[in-house]
Formats: structure tokens, C-alpha cells, sequence
């Protein structure tokens, strides 16, 4: 691909000394040079907090049937409700 960028006239000159004395085209020099610092500038991956394990029984609580949303649906909101009264009594955080 054809591009046109500006580059100081000594690291210019530096460049074409490098290419001829390698044997290479500058743009292949310019390539490679850009290559090289594009890979090492990239920043090293950051670990995220650890995830949580759930290592408590699993399965679906009695009286949920998964078969309707409205089974879902009432357990749903009577656990909110539940948490909503706790939270009013100031039992939970």
C-alpha cells in the first residue's frame, strides 16, 4: 500500500544507510521497524479480579417449576419481597 508520512531528514537518511546496508528496500525497513514497536508498545494483559466459585448444591429449589414463567415469576418477587421486609427491619446490608 502507497502511503505518504513525514519523518525527520536524519532519521530519514538513517533509515536508507540501514535498508541499503541490509540489502532491503526502506519501506521494508520502515515495516519492520513499525512492526517491532507496534508488538512491543502493546500492553501486557491485566488479570481481572478472581471469580467467585459456587461450590454450594446445586439444582432447582422446591416448589420452582421451570416449565411456566409464572412459577418463576412468583418466586421471583417473593424473594424481593422477602429482602424488601428484611431490608425495612434493617436485617440485611
Amino acid at each position: 500500500m502507497r502511503t505518504t508520512v513525514n519523518i525527520h531528514d536524519g532519521l530519514l537518511e538513517t533509515a536508507k544507510r540501514c535498508a541499503q546496508q541490509q540489502g532491503k528496500t526502506l519501506g521494508d525497513v520502515v515495516e519492520e521497524a513499525l512492526q517491532r514497536y507496534l508488538t512491543s508498545a502493546a500492553p501486557e494483559p491485566v488479570a481481572g479480579p478472581p471469580l467467585a466459585i459456587y461450590d454450594g448444591p446445586l439444582g432447582v429449589k422446591p416448589g420452582i417449576d421451570l416449565r411456566t414463567n409464572a412459577g418463576l415469576y412468583d418466586v421471583l418477587y417473593d424473594e424481593e419481597d422477602d429482602l424488601a421486609r428484611r431490608m425495612a427491619r434493617g436485617e440485611y446490608p
